[in-house]
């Protein structure tokens, strides 16, 4: 596990951006095969690739979505899956940075 500091994540990016890109690969991982492989690659590439983690403290971790998420990815938005995914997605990742920084074992 990597040692957390709440400060250096401020600048995550120059700290902890393996933790980070290693997250998000997980939760990815983890998804794929669960739900329908173009809707779950718009999410990746299209949204969750501009979104912002950020420390709330706690050990609580949020992803902030970039606008308009719906409209990045275009006729995926009216798939079926699209809500579910996207909420699953970011849950996992928020999961992922809480067991990487070693505040749930749970994840």
């Amino acid at each position: 596990m990597t040692e957390f500091d709440p400060e250096k994540f401020e600048e995550k990016y120059v700290y902890y951006f393996e933790e980070l890109e290693a997250a998000y690969s997980s939760a990815y991982q983890q998804l794929h095969g669960q739900y329908d492989s173009t809707v779950l690659r718009a999410i990746d590439r299209q949204i969750l690739s501009e979104s912002e983690p950020f420390y709330e403290g706690d050990g609580e971790f949020r992803i902030e979505l970039p606008e308009n998420p719906r409209e990045r990815v275009g006729a995926v938005a009216d798939h079926a899956q699209f809500e579910p995914v996207l909420e699953t997605f970011v849950d996992r990742i928020e999961a992922e940075l809480r067991q990487r920084f070693d505040f749930d074992d749970t994840a």
